[in-house]
């Protein structure tokens, strides 16, 4: 009698969002896999611009369960509309609003948030011994919420939250509520942004700002200092013009790679059960960023954020 053949486990995942073509998170992934001895296949769904109805996200989430997918990354401009399509939530997701990245098993779906975990790990690793007693955070969307979260998670004491939509600033401060950390929220006419600098260690940008598409900093010069330590979450490009002029004035200054990569890691472990060599995705993602940079310096890839 032959023994049985045992194939070995295979994975099956995909990304979903508007203008996710040159994400580099399919890549990472797929290398890290390899390293690991996995099969594994990252499928990319390029969402239409403009809104996106509840049927077809439903119809795409229901798909990708009959389909036998083991998991989603998910992101702009849908991370908060998924939310009301899985079946249950980690905690992360029920406190902010928003998920990134779907589990599905024996037809159930699970969402989850790692940019949260992403930013906190990347900020520990980067900016150590960084002051958190006051922060400014630029952008109170999806991606300001969860490093609002990551911020309260590394103990900040007061957070000076900055969006010209008070009323996602204010459902930002909601979210908060219970964890012991003092939100103010901050206009963005008058000088309000000038004193929340003032009385702050650190800032991070959490809006578009500094993407390819939307050039430019968030922050004039002039209200750059050298005590100040300045965040970007905007990866591509890595320098953006904010952390550029930071660092002319002597800023230490914390890109937007490490989260690109600890919250692709944190997916692929959520996925696959298997630990993430981080340092070699790290290093995965510098060599897939300089291999774009030496094919066509000048293009543009509309720039990406960690959403």
């Amino acid at each position: 009698m032959s023994a049985e053949v045992v194939r070995p486990r295979s994975w099956l995942t995909g990304l979903i969002g508007h203008g996710v073509g040159p994400s580099l998170t399919p890549e990472m992934h797929e290398r890290e896999a390899v390293r690991q001895g996995l099969r594994y296949v990252y499928k990319v769904v390029d969402l239409p611009d403009g809104g996106v109805s509840h049927d077809r996200l439903q119809h795409l989430l229901a798909s990708a369960v009959d389909l036998g997918f083991d998991g989603l990354n998910v992101t702009h401009p849908v991370k908060q509309a998924m939310v009301q399509l899985v079946d249950q939530l980690a905690p992360s997701v029920s406190a902010i609003g928003a998920l990134n990245t779907v589990l599905i098993s024996e037809g159930r779906t699970t969402g989850h948030n790692t940019d949260v975990t992403g930013f906190r790990r990347s900020f520990v690793d980067g900016l150590p011994d960084a002051d958190l007693g006051s922060v400014v955070l630029l952008g109170a969307g999806g991606a300001g919420t969860a490093v609002a979260h990551a911020l309260a998670e590394l103990d900040v004491r007061r957070l000076f939250v900055v969006d010209p939509d008070a009323a996602r600033a204010r459902a930002l401060a909601g979210s908060l509520r219970g964890r012991p950390v003092e939100v103010e929220l901050v206009a963005v006419s008058g000088g309000g942004v000038v004193a929340a600098l003032g009385r702050s260690a650190g800032v991070v940008n959490a809006t578009p700002i500094g993407m390819a598409a939307h050039p430019g900093s968030p922050i004039p010069v002039e209200l750059l200092h050298r005590g100040l330590w300045v965040a970007d979450i905007v990866y591509r490009p890595l320098s953006t013009t904010l952390l550029g002029l930071a660092r002319d004035v002597g800023c230490t200054v914390l890109s937007g790679a490490g989260m690109a990569v600890h919250q692709a890691a944190d997916a692929f472990e959520l996925i696959t059960g298997s630990p993430a060599d981080r340092t070699a995705m790290l290093s995965d993602f510098d060599e897939l960023v300089a291999a774009e940079d030496e094919m066509d310096p000048t293009q543009d890839t509309t720039g990406e954020r960690n959403q």
